[in-house]
């Protein structure tokens, strides 16, 4: 690939579920620098391209917005004609919902990403960012993580997503593919839905209407990363020349914390002193939750360069002005994804 100061120049980019928390903020930061950037929306009946009418108007008119649907083969075909780069993000990534209606996933992110993978096959991309996720690996059977961790499917959601990743290598090997996967921890900041343990404390934290802190499992422990770093990381991962294609990489802080300390820091960074209550209607089944995830993302620093740069309480913070400035746009029922 080219410097990465001047890759973005006029690139042609394609970004599946860039109406999504990531793919937002990704779509946004790619425009910034200067790329030509079709942003695929999920359809729906409501003309919305989901986060994307929360751009600003100049960065919104600056990008090809699309609806359609990683299901539709065909759809994606005439997406990825023409394309340089695509950053496939797309996905059904409720960790709950997927217990409901585990082949939703199987469709989703499986055959989608084939469809997605094929097409960029065919159209002669130079480059497909394909999105992981930490939660392949299960539980951690040793700290930091590595990519040589075993990966467990612990929920229908990371199963699906092992798959889909699997797929991503397989067409790298039998067919040339230049695709690397990039495997985020747990990201968070604006945008983010509120069936993640951030968001959700955050809303709880700043509604009037919540007396307390509703949570699952204090125990489980998390690397937590902002958003604005993980975006930077889809864009270096693109950036890797091609003695890393083929590869998957882990991106995150190397830094753990449990999910009661979480809540403390969420409560500091709002000053909130509202109790906070273990509901078991929010936990995950005994041998479904993930107790640790950290990662170790040298391999990635090495090649790339990146490293996460926002510090977690400076996050939260930035993450809580932004739900402050939704006060009046929250959803009606705070127990949302319980």
């Amino acid at each position: 690939m080219d410097d990465i100061s001047t890759l973005w120049d006029g690139t042609r980019v394609l970004v599946t579920g860039a109406d999504g928390f990531i793919g937002s903020h990704l779509t946004e930061a790619l425009t910034a620098a200067g790329a030509d950037v079709t942003a695929l929306a999920l359809y729906n009946a409501f003309d919305s391209h989901g986060w994307l009418d929360d751009l600003a108007a100049d960065v919104r008119s600056d990008v090809r917005l699309v609806r359609g649907d990683i299901r539709d083969a065909q759809q994606m075909a005439a997406l990825c004609r023409g394309q340089e780069v695509v950053f496939h993000l797309a996905a059904l990534i409720a960790i709950p919902f997927s217990y409901d209606a585990p082949s939703s996933y199987v469709q989703t992110n499986v055959q989608g990403t084939v469809n997605v993978l094929t097409a960029a096959r065919d159209a002669g991309v130079r480059r497909v960012v394909h999105t992981s996720t930490s939660e392949v690996y299960g539980t951690a059977r040793f700290t930091p993580i590595t990519e040589d961790h075993p990966l467990q499917g612990q929920s229908p959601y990371s199963a699906s997503k092992i798959a889909a990743d699997m797929m991503a290598e397989s067409f790298h090997r039998a067919f040339g593919l230049p695709v690397v996967t990039l495997r985020p921890f747990n990201t968070y900041g604006p945008r983010q839905s509120e069936r993640a343990v951030i968001a959700s404390v955050l809303r709880q934290a700043l509604d009037p209407a919540c007396a307390a802190i509703d949570v699952g499992d204090l125990r489980p422990r998390r690397d937590f990363t902002f958003v604005g770093d993980t975006a930077a990381a889809f864009m270096a991962a693109a950036a890797l020349d091609d003695r890393h294609l083929g590869r998957t990489f882990n991106a995150g802080t190397g830094e753990m914390v449990s999910i009661a300390e979480l809540v403390d820091r969420v409560r500091a960074a709002t000053d909130c002193d509202k109790p906070v209550v273990e509901r078991e209607e929010r936990k995950r089944p005994p041998d479904s939750e993930v107790m640790a995830l950290m990662a170790d993302a040298a391999p990635f620093r090495d090649a790339s360069g990146w490293s996460a740069r926002t510090a977690l309480d400076d996050g939260l913070r930035a993450t809580a002005a932004w739900w402050s400035g939704r006060a009046d746009r929250l959803r009606p029922d705070a127990a949302y994804m319980t």
